[in-house]
């Protein structure tokens, strides 16, 4: 039989690419295998949320998740750069608080204070004041104030009282202008008095901020704020203070933001005039910084191009009024198991893969702005940046341009054999390509999309009726590793490793053709 110089060609050709397609499907499979059987994602996130903690940029906690992480990529055998980002002024660690009504009828108190505000002086007892509104009701009480707990006015959503110089004279505005409005009142009212049978003329409303005296308060003698907040409580920091904050000038003023119901049951009594006391021990530690924070980066190094890039992260950094297992411990932790399953199926990439684990996310996108600002001339050779930051549903679907979609089809083949309860559906994206973003926002893609990088993310979904609610839990006393879903957390791990590894094997970067539309600005 005669073999003609085509099929020798042929013939080589397939033989001499045996061992790479055979390699790429033995990872796939192990993959596969590793994540069904010895799946350690919620390993990850239980140390990370319940032996670790609240991640509050600034804090212990923070700083003991990097090296954590940084030690889990190491051990796996994969390069390491934890990149110093930024540092804060002063540094700030949550304790325990406590608190009770004492009374006939007291009860255990429910609350939370926002981060990088002051705690207690021990455990402080006091009665309890409503705010003054204008000159008179502050003159009326500032006695009285001494050793008391004032409840203010408004709603907490997260913020504490702003505590700055600027904040106090803007406050000063509002009570020179409320002073206005009352002599114009008390003139109004003689006038009414004076003439009853002709039309009366209506009252200003004097303007309201909470905690309007708060200096004079403070001055006064005061033990701390209470504000009301619906449940779950959310406590958050001020964005405007801590870059300004220095240890020797740490808020001094506790910010109680107060179950609703509580709230409603206290007032009522301060409003009747009952004698009570409320108890708070709060313990709000701060250190003297700078404290510097980092970047945690995973580096699975390409063999073939090595100077081009597959990219997936997730921020580090979490709110400390819980545990931060949601947000974003759902993020954190199935990036570094996608690292380990590659690393453990032998994977050998042609294009780098980086795992990124950003910081200071919720103060702003602090982590992933200064890569892409340092990175420049990589960004033309990323091929996607992958970001998860939306909680523990499972990742099912992918949605890309109509150029991307072969090399997806490619990539994704393999993950409708990891679970087939999760069936993974890729979908074409219609219409026309959007406009490129122009701002940052929302999480750690943003500005990797500014700059023209696809940062295409997996759809997720909760098919097994989880009834999951992300609202619920944001920033809430509620982010706890509880309210993560193990099978999802699971899943999604796997189908991160595969198709970030997939992608980093094919022949080419990803198109960007119609990924944005270059012409609106």
């Amino acid at each position: 039989m005669k073999i003609s110089f085509l099929n020798l060609f042929l013939l080589y050709s397939l033989l001499s690419l045996s061992p790479v397609l055979a390699q790429d499907k033995s990872v796939e499979d192990k993959i596969i295998e590793t994540g069904n059987t010895d799946n350690r994602t919620m390993d990850h996130l239980d140390v990370l949320s319940n032996r670790i903690g609240g991640r509050l940029l600034g804090s212990d906690a923070y700083e003991n998740a990097t090296y954590w992480a940084a030690g889990l990529f190491k051990k796996w055998g994969m390069e390491v750069e934890v990149q110093e980002v930024g540092s804060l002024p002063v540094g700030f660690n949550r304790g325990p608080w406590f608190g009770r009504m004492l009374s006939d009828e007291g009860f255990i108190l429910h609350f939370a204070t926002p981060s990088y505000t002051s705690g207690t002086k021990g455990v402080q007892r006091g009665h309890v004041l409503m705010e003054p509104k204008n000159q008179a009701e502050f003159d009326r009480v500032k006695g009285k104030l001494n050793g008391a707990w004032v409840l203010i006015t408004g709603e907490n959503e997260g913020w504490p009282v702003d505590f700055s110089e600027y904040a106090d004279v803007e406050r000063g505005l509002i009570i020179e202008e409320n002073l206005d409005i009352s002599r114009y009142n008390d003139s109004i009212t003689k006038l009414n008095k004076a003439y009853p049978k002709k039309e009366q003329k209506p009252l200003k409303a004097l303007k309201d901020s909470p905690a309007l005296f708060y200096k004079q308060m403070r001055e006064a003698g005061i033990l701390g704020i209470i504000q009301s907040s619906k449940l779950p409580v959310r406590a958050l920091y001020d964005r405007k203070n801590i870059e300004y904050m220095s240890f020797d000038s740490l808020p001094t003023c506790p910010d109680i933001k107060l179950d609703e119901h509580q709230f409603r049951i206290i007032e009522q009594k301060v409003k009747e005039r009952v004698y009570f006391m409320l108890e708070f021990d709060i313990r709000n530690h701060f250190k003297p910084g700078p404290v510097k924070y980092h970047n945690v980066i995973g580096i699975i190094r390409g063999s073939e191009f090595p100077d081009e890039y597959v990219m997936s992260g997730g921020h580090l950094d979490a709110f400390d009024v819980a545990t931060g297992a949601v947000d974003c411990g759902t993020g954190v932790a199935p990036n570094l198991e996608a690292a380990r399953l590659i690393m453990a199926a032998g994977g050998k990439p042609k294009r780098t893969i980086l795992f990124c684990l950003w910081a200071g996310e919720e103060f702003g996108l602090w982590g992933s702005k200064f890569w892409v600002q340092n990175n420049m001339d990589k960004l033309d050779k990323i091929s996607n940046y992958f970001n998860r930051d939306g909680g523990p549903t499972v990742a099912n679907s992918i949605t890309v341009p109509p150029a991307m979609y072969t090399d997806f089809e490619k990539v994704c083949e393999p993950l409708d054999r990891i679970n087939k309860e999760f069936p993974f559906k890729l979908n074409k994206r219609s219409g026309e390509p959007r406009p490129k973003p122009t701002s940052g926002g929302g999480s750690d893609h943003a500005y990797f999309a500014i700059n023209g990088v696809p940062a295409i993310s997996f759809g997720t979904a909760d098919p097994k009726g989880y009834d999951f609610n992300y609202s619920e839990i944001w920033h809430t006393e509620r982010d706890t590793y509880n309210m993560s879903i193990p099978v999802y957390m699971n899943h999604t791990a796997v189908v991160m490793a595969i198709v970030l590894y997939n992608l980093a094997n094919l022949d080419n970067l990803l198109s960007r053709d119609g990924l944005y539309d270059l012409n609106v600005k």
